[in-house]
């Protein structure tokens, strides 16, 4: 081969790479402009992955969901609790989640299938590694066939001893196992310490593959989104903790978003705000105020969104009542 053909096929392969990974760079921005508002749905609705008729989470809620606003719902899924100890899924647990990718889908909703078990992975990562691949390797050709609607969210929150450096080897073997079945799936992958937009330096994903929205979670100030919150030994015993949107409130949220927004332009890679929101035991309308103030500043960055959470806790649909929680509903959609 002489040195003209040399350069030619040198700048062919070059242009290829370049033009497929626009299109990969394209796609996630599409697809993520199609996220656009969404709501986590139904992961500690145990009894729904049980028998979903048997639920709280009722079939009527996915039209209802789209009905109010919503553009996507991303279900939190404890897949180690449908496993059998052969690490199968069971029929049971599975028959559940095709039934909401089904529904969500008949809706017009984005599906995001988040997989939610970052507690299990965080205590003991080495341990449960085999499980967590084998949660891929049954949902990635299962849903292969399913549209660019659906998308695959690889592990939410890791933390704790899922360190830094161990998250960044297991994402890009989640990504290598799900790309045999699921070339052009988009992926949501977010950096390790939780999600947090302090981290996303340190996120590591494989740059040829330009398919993947960026998920961050957003909780700040923690003593005024989770004042009450009986989980957390910090903040359990707060209460009274307003958010006025003062100047100095709105100007620290904006500027750690713009973090975010920020390694977003540098790494041409969309974000997705995957969980934001206040705890019940807040003042609602300072809770409102904070939540429409978030979603508007995520909106203006370009960020998609997903609210926590449509039932349990942080409420946007009270089912007991059968009613939307307005002050939040209203925030969130900004009427």
């Amino acid at each position: 081969m002489n040195n003209h053909v040399f350069f030619l096929v040198l700048a062919f392969t070059f242009l290829s790479f370049f033009n497929q990974t626009k299109a990969q760079t394209s796609k996630a921005e599409e697809q993520n402009s199609r996220l656009a508002r969404g709501v986590n749905i139904i992961g500690y609705d145990k009894a729904v992955w049980e028998d979903h008729t048997k639920g709280r989470f009722k079939e009527s809620y996915f039209q209802m969901i789209k009905d109010a606003g919503f553009s996507t719902i991303r279900i939190n899924m404890f897949a180690f609790s449908g496993m059998d100890s052969n690490y199968q899924l069971q029929k049971e647990w599975l028959e559940t989640l095709d039934w909401a990718v089904k529904k969500g889908l008949e809706a017009k909703l984005m599906v995001i299938l988040d997989m939610h078990e970052y507690n299990a992975m965080a205590d003991d990562p080495i341990a449960k590694k085999e499980m967590f691949m084998a949660v891929w390797k049954q949902l990635a050709p299962r849903f292969k066939d399913q549209p660019d609607e659906v998308i695959f969210e690889i592990l939410n929150e890791p933390n704790q001893k899922l360190s830094i450096d161990l998250w960044n080897e297991y994402l890009v073997e989640a990504i290598n196992l799900i790309r045999e079945t699921n070339p052009n799936r988009t992926l949501i992958i977010g950096p390790g310490n939780w999600n947090g937009i302090e981290s996303l330096p340190t996120l590591k994903l494989p740059e040829n593959d330009r398919n993947i929205i960026v998920t961050v979670h957003f909780y700040h100030p923690m003593p005024f989104t989770h004042q009450g919150a009986w989980w957390t030994n910090e903040f359990k015993d707060l209460k009274g903790i307003y958010w006025k949107g003062t100047k100095a409130e709105k100007d620290d949220a904006v500027n750690k978003l713009k973090v975010a927004a920020d390694w977003s332009k540098k790494n041409n890679r969309p974000i997705f705000l995957g969980e934001f929101g206040a705890y019940d035991k807040g003042d609602m309308k300072s809770r409102s105020r904070y939540t429409n103030f978030v979603a508007r500043t995520a909106e203006q960055y370009g960020f998609s969104w997903a609210y926590w959470q449509f039932d349990s806790d942080f409420i946007v649909y009270n089912i007991e009542k059968e009613a939307w929680v307005k002050p939040i509903l209203k925030a969130l959609m900004n009427k």
